[in-house]
This record gives structure tokens, C-alpha cells and sequence, in this order.
């Protein structure tokens, strides 16, 4: 889903009605804070966070410069994203690595908050930068949790240290010697997690700590359990002072109230956001790219950067090319779903492109991931030239076409339509066309 898709309504709803009014009056901004901080309190934000928040915005949007600005409501909007990227950290908070040896990250948290497959995400965000990765299986407790982590370490090509159901200490100890001995540069350890926090689990990653001295302690909480992942993330922040946050479960049902609150609660950034369930779903958490998103201006940059992990360069360049000049065939459609498919869900994607969330509804923007196979099937069951002059597709030819990828008429009319869809719509756009009213059908 977008990203805080109820608050980020409710705020532009808000926005919506100061613009309608031109000038502002201060009784007015009053009652657009007190809306605001409701919406912030029903996003399940820290009460003390949602009321100093409000405090601090309304101090500089009842100013006279805002007060007496040709526009009040833009200014009020640009107080609001200014604050939230200081409620969510200012900067994004890079890893930080051993200045020698290896660089150790001990990653904890409950047990239902995505650990094992956050430590596989963050194994190949780390390989992808050339970084020779070992995971360490410390999680004896929970049911086939190291046989998990090891079909999690296959995924990504990356080794697994393990030693069975034995002290968590004694194993942390012996692969760090392991790593040092087989010069690997950073060792991730996943350590055992509880259905709640309790004394036992607690003084274990207390032990662990003070054995490996670990270079990072990332707490990694579910971001759907709202102020309960804020607790969390105090609670552990005072037994073992740690030095990050990872956000889990981004893409679901998310409130806000966690990405909005942990930061001002704990002092402690939130370094990455899990939005996904590929391997490939991890981000740098950004927070002026979060606040963009929240308040529905888009996230350009997130979008490059995920357009470019995921496609080739020829593929951009030639992309570019086809949208420049109007060129694009059914071999490029099916380069393109190939595409979007490793980006991730369509309806994330269309909620970074700016003002496109509030245009679209974005329920019906997911990947449907049966249908796109079913596409490539037909595709694939083309000729060269067909796919190349999709118009010379004749009757006879859709009947050897269908038969060939089990595929109904109808189902190939449908997708040769959708291709004409989308033809005119990156026409369009590579003649820098400005399009009102409904935006074009999305083909999947």
C-alpha cells in the first residue's frame, strides 16, 4: 500500500481546505493543528510526540511572515514537512563499520517482526557493495529458526555460521573467529527473540553484546504494531543502549505511528525500512523522502534509484529512446514488465510518483503477478515481426498465438489493447503532454 496511506489522506484533506481559503486567519491554522494532531493520534503517533509536534509547527505557522504571506497555506505545508523530517531524523543515518577487523551487526528484536528475513535483505544489500557477508544462526529457542535462516542464506548466496542449540554466547564467540580466520567483512548475527520482551531474553543479548562487542545493535520492530513498536524500541534502547532501528512490514497496514514516534522516543535513528517480502525489499530510510511521501509529494529520488537496481542501463536508454521517439514494440512491453515486477508492487511505485497517489486509486495499482505471466506467455508465443508490428496480428494469427501460450482470444485482444494504452500514454509523456482528467488504464 502507500506508505501511511490514511494519515497521508487526512493531512491532504486538511491542506486541501487551507488552500480553498486563500488568506489564513489565525483562528483558522488553530483549527487545522487540532485537526492535524487528531490525525496524528488516530495514525497511532506518541501522544507527547503528536502535542510537541503541534506545538512546534504552530509556533512558526502563526507567525506574521506566514500570517501575512501571499501564501499562507503553502508556507503552513512547508513549516509541516519541515518538521516532520526533523521528528524522523534530519538525515538518513548511514551503517557504521569497524575502522578495522571485522564489522559486526547484532540484530534483535520480537519474535513475528521479520528478523530472520530483514538479516537475509540486509546479507545481499551489503554483498551488492562488494562486502563478503556471514550470518550467524543465534536464535536457539524458536522452532526450525536456523534451519530458516540458512534457506534465507541460500537465497542470497551468502554463508551461514551455526552450531546447533548451544549458549548463543559460545556460538557469536566461534564465528567471529570464523570470520576473521576466512577474512569476511562484516558478520550479521541474528539473535533469538521472544513473543515479548522478558528478563531471560533480555540478560542473553546482554551476554551476547558484551562477548562481540558488536559495531551495530539494530532492533528491527513490525511497523504495523504502531506505539507497541515505539515501547519495544524503549525498552531495548535502555537494556542495550542500541544504535539503530529497521522498520519491517512498511508495505502493509501501517499507520504511521511508529516510523513518526520511534526516533523522538528512543534518540535513536531508524536506519532502513523493510517494504517487501523479495530479498530486494529493503530501503535506506530517508526521512525528507518519507515526509514527501506522507504528505503525498511524491519520492522521485527512491524511485530512480529502485528504476535503476532493477533495470539495465541499455534497458533505460533504449526505454528512453522508445518514449522520445514513440517507437515502443511488444518485446519492449514485456522488458518492461520483467521490470516493474523487480521493482516491487505497483501501487507503491504509483504513490512515489509526485501528486499520483491523490489521482489514482491505488487498491487497484497491484502487480497482478498470474496476469503478467500470463502476458509474457502470450508475447513469448509471438513472432519476431509480430512483436515488432503488433498491427499485422490477424485473426489466424491470434488463433496460432493463443494455441501456442494456452491463452484465450479475448485475454490476447485484451493485452493488445493495453500495449495501444500504453503506447499513446509514453507517447504522450516523450512529447512532454501535460494529461488531464483520468490517468490511462495501468496494463496490469
Amino acid at each position: 500500500m502507500a506508505v501511511f496511506k490514511g494519515l497521508s489522506d487526512r493531512l491532504n484533506h486538511i491542506f486541501s481546505k487551507m488552500t480553498s481559503r486563500g488568506k489564513l486567519t489565525e483562528l483558522e491554522i488553530k483549527q487545522a493543528m487540532r485537526e492535524i494532531r487528531i490525525a496524528l493520534l488516530e495514525a497511532d503517533v506518541n501522544l507527547k510526540v503528536a502535542k510537541q509536534f503541534i506545538s512546534d509547527v504552530s509556533e512558526k505557522a502563526l507567525g506574521d511572515e506566514i500570517l501575512n504571506s501571499l501564501t499562507p497555506a503553502q508556507q503552513v505545508v512547508k513549516v509541516i514537512n519541515e518538521e516532520l523530517v526533523a521528528l524522523m531524523g534530519s538525515n538518513d543515518s548511514k551503517l557504521v563499520y569497524a575502522n578495522k577487523g571485522v564489522t559486526t551487526f547484532m540484530i534483535c528484536g520480537l519474535q513475528g517482526a521479520g528478523k530472520t528475513t530483514l538479516c537475509g535483505k540486509l546479507a545481499l544489500m551489503l554483498k551488492k557493495q562488494n562486502k563478503k557477508v556471514l550470518l550467524v544462526g543465534c536464535d536457539i529457542y524458536r522452532p526450525a529458526a536456523i534451519e530458516q535462516l540458512k534457506i534465507v542464506g541460500a537465497g542470497v548466496d551468502v554463508e551461514v555460521f551455526e552450531m546447533g542449540q548451544i549458549n548463543p554466547v559460545k556460538i557469536a564467540k566461534a564465528a567471529l573467529k570464523y570470520a576473521d580466520k576466512k577474512s569476511f567483512d562484516v558478520v550479521i548475527i541474528d539473535t533469538a527473540g521472544r513473543l515479548h520482551i522478558d528478563e531471560k531474553l533480555m540478560g542473553e543479548l546482554v551476554d551476547v553484546k558484551k562477548e562481540v562487542n558488536p559495531t551495530e545493535i539494530l532492533l528491527t520492530v513490525d511497523s504495523m504494531t504502531g506505539q507497541d513498536a515505539v515501547n519495544v524500541a524503549q525498552t531495548f534502547n535502555e537494556i542495550l543502549n542500541i544504535t539503530g532501528v529497521i522498520l519491517t512490514k512498511l508495505d502493509g497496514d501501517t499507520r504511521g505511528g511508529a516510523a513518526l514516534s520511534i526516533k523522538a522516543v528512543t534518540g535513536k535513528p531508524i536506519k532502513f525500512s523493510s517494504i517487501g517480502e523479495k530479498s530486494t525489499d529493503i530501503e535506506v530510510f530517508y526521512p525528507d523522502r518519507m515526509a514527501s511521501r506522507i504528505l503525498g509529494m511524491g519520492d522521485v529520488l527512491t524511485l530512480i534509484e529502485k528504476a535503476q537496481s532493477s533495470i539495465s542501463e541499455d534497458k533505460l536508454k533504449r526505454m528512453e529512446k522508445n518514449m522520445r521517439e514513440s517507437t515502443m514494440t511488444l518485446q519492449d512491453y514485456l522488458d518492461q514488465m520483467d521490470s516493474l515486477k523487480n521493482m516491487g508492487d505497483m501501487e507503491s511505485i504509483m504513490g512515489m510518483i509526485p501528486g499520483m497517489g491523490n489521482k489514482i486509486n491505488l487498491k487497484d495499482a497491484k502487480v497482478d503477478e498470474g496476469r503478467i505471466d500470463r502476458q509474457k506467455a502470450i508475447i513469448l508465443s509471438m513472432t519476431q515481426r509480430e512483436r515488432e508490428h503488433p498491427d499485422i496480428i490477424s485473426g489466424a494469427r491470434k488463433k496460432r498465438i493463443a494455441a501456442g501460450s494456452g491463452a484465450s482470444i479475448q485475454e490476447i485482444n485484451s493485452l493488445l489493447k493495453q500495449f495501444e494504452q500504453m503506447k499513446n500514454m509514453m507517447k504522450a509523456f516523450g512529447k512532454g503532454k501535460k494529461k488531464g482528467g483520468k490517468f490511462p488504464q495501468l496494463p496490469f
